[in-house]
Parts: C-alpha cells; sequence; structure tokens
C-alpha cells in the first residue's frame, strides 16, 4: 500500500501545476488530494492573514478546495496560473467569511472591525502581487531548478523529502536548489517600471 502511494506520488510529483489542475477537471480525487498537498498550506496561511481565526481558515480552505472541484473545468492556464487561480478563491472565500462573520455580530465595534478587515486584505493583496511576481521569475528558471524550489518553499518539503518524493540524490537537490535560488535572486532583482525588488536599492544622487 505505502509503495502505491508513494509510486502515485512520483507521478504527479513530475506533473505542473495546471496539468494537476487539468485533472482534477476530471473528477481525479487523487490529483486534488495532490492539488492540497502542494497548495494547502500556503492556501491556509493566506485565509488566516484575513481571516485571522483558526477554524474560520480551516473552513475557509475546506470551501474553496470544494470550488476549486467543482469549478476546475473553467481554469484556462493561459489566463492565469494555477496557483494564482487557486488562490484566489482561497482569498475570495476568506473575504466572504469576513463579511458573513461581520454581519453575523453586528456590534457597535463594526467600524474598528471593517479596518482590521481591510488591513488584512492590503496584506493578502500585496502577498498575491508578491506570488506573481516570483511566480513569473520562476517560469524563466529550468524546470528541474523550478520544480525543486516549488516544491520545497510552496510545498513545505525539506530536501531530505524532496530527494525521496524525486528519486534523485540529496546532493542532487541542493545542487538544484542552489542554482536556482541564485537565478531567481537575480531575475527579482532585475528592474522593472513601478516594481520593489525583495531587497533595498541605495539611493542615489
Amino acid at each position: 500500500m505505502g509503495q502505491t502511494v508513494s509510486a502515485m506520488a512520483r507521478a504527479f510529483a513530475h506533473l505542473s501545476d495546471e496539468a494537476v489542475v487539468a485533472l482534477v477537471a476530471r473528477s481525479d480525487e487523487q490529483a486534488l488530494a495532490e492539488l492540497y498537498d502542494r497548495f494547502g498550506r500556503v492556501a491556509y496561511g493566506l485565509a488566516l492573514r484575513v481571516l485571522r481565526d483558526e477554524s474560520l481558515a480551516e473552513d475557509a480552505v475546506q470551501e474553496a478546495f470544494l470550488t476549486a472541484w467543482r469549478t476546475a473545468d473553467t481554469f484556462m492556464p493561459e489566463r492565469a496560473r494555477a496557483s494564482t487561480w487557486l488562490l484566489t478563491l482561497v482569498h475570495r472565500r476568506a473575504v466572504d467569511v469576513v463579511r458573513r462573520e461581520q454581519r453575523r455580530r453586528a456590534e457597535p465595534i463594526e467600524v474598528a472591525s471593517e479596518r482590521a478587515g481591510e488591513g488584512a486584505a492590503d496584506d493578502a493583496v500585496w502577498l498575491r502581487y508578491e506570488r506573481e511576481r516570483v511566480q513569473t521569475a520562476l517560469r524563466r528558471l529550468p524546470d528541474q531548478q523550478r520544480e525543486a524550489l516549488e516544491l520545497a518553499y510552496y510545498g513545505g518539503f525539506s530536501q531530505s523529502e524532496l530527494a525521496e518524493r524525486l528519486g534523485q540524490p540529496i546532493g542532487t537537490i541542493k545542487s538544484r536548489m542552489f542554482s536556482g535560488l541564485a537565478r531567481l535572486r537575480d531575475l527579482l532583482a532585475e528592474p522593472e517600471a513601478g516594481e520593489r525588488t525583495w531587497e533595498p536599492r541605495p539611493s542615489t544622487t
């Protein structure tokens, strides 16, 4: 049984996020589980930033993945990456929960609650913006480097877990991640009009 699960994970690991969503659209439950493995932690973190409540965040994530299951056939990879599409569903669901909770409570501190909600929403917008920048840079990396970085930082896998998951020596995984991070850093440092880089630039006079 363990070997079957491991083989299934290895098979999905080599698929792009968009390919996994395409399988979800064909009612593949294993593909949905893989999508959750890849983005469940990030989705929960995003929902928690908006809702500030662990239980409500869990509910929002579950409802968002249910929506993804029902609407995967409407996903268009030419318009957005799968990660952006999925996290947009999570954010939208979390905001809906915020509004629902505000209506339910209807307390005199409603104004303060709205301000807190707006601040969380602003954080989420910036988070999505930065994630989109990183995703754009990741698309410019070689496939093997991109895969290692996405699984490590979005999937939460350690280097040893990646080595087992991808069937590669840990030295190979370390090399891919080191090279990928170095190139990603260079790509993100490229000046783009109206955008900030990860590191502050020294002022010039």
